[in-house]
């Protein structure tokens, strides 16, 4: 054991919860700025899963004891809503761990856990603001698309457009007796996306 692993303390703990491809691990772990025991990781988990069916919450819950502090990036990585975040930290306390909040610090009973509920609440709002956004944009997409054969932002498709007709690359390949790889050579596409294409319904 180095000296810098004897420097740090057995009751300190980290959790990580990543969904997206643009949140890492080593961010969330950097912007914590220290060592930690033990670290759990939830890594492509939505925000909607609840905070106990998480692999590594659940891990962490079974194995934090009286006495250890748990450190997060953000208050919205401890549970899916309101209420959920309300009874993970809830839950912890009982267990006497503390929860250390970037920006926030450790929450205790009394005043800190009505800053957790305020928070939540906040993270909540702002969770069905962004949800409201992207509902409207799809609507006038639709709408655009429908009226004008193109979205309002200029696409002639909703979502990811297909990088060509799929039954004419089926077709082709069919009649030439082509490789999967010839094909994609023909069409200027990836060899998975060929395979995609020409496999059977």
């Amino acid at each position: 054991m180095t000296s810098a692993q004897l420097c740090i303390s057995p009751h300190t703990l980290a959790y990580y919860r990543c969904s997206t491809s643009d949140q890492t691990v080593e961010a969330q772990r950097h912007a914590l700025g220290g060592s930690f025991a033990r670290e759990f990781v939830d890594e492509g988990v939505s925000g909607a899963t609840m905070a106990a069916d998480r692999p590594g919450f659940s891990a962490l819950l079974s194995y934090a004891r009286e006495g250890d502090t748990v450190h997060v990036y953000a208050i919205d990585r401890l549970g899916r809503d309101a209420l959920d975040v309300q009874a993970t930290v809830r839950k912890l306390m009982d267990k006497g761990v503390v929860v250390d909040v970037l920006g926030l610090g450790p929450i205790g009973k009394g005043v800190g856990e009505l800053i957790v509920a305020v928070l939540a609440q906040v993270a909540d709002i702002e969770r069905n603001r962004i949800k409201e956004r992207c509902d409207a944009g799809r609507a006038a997409a639709k709408e655009a698309l429908a009226a004008t054969g193109k979205t309002h932002r200029g696409k002639t498709s909703l979502g990811r457009p297909m990088a060509a007709d799929r039954q004419a690359v089926a077709i082709w390949r069919k009649e030439n007796g082509a490789s999967i790889s010839a094909t994609a050579v023909q069409f200027g596409l990836p060899a998975a996306t060929v395979k995609r294409y020409c496999a059977q319904p």
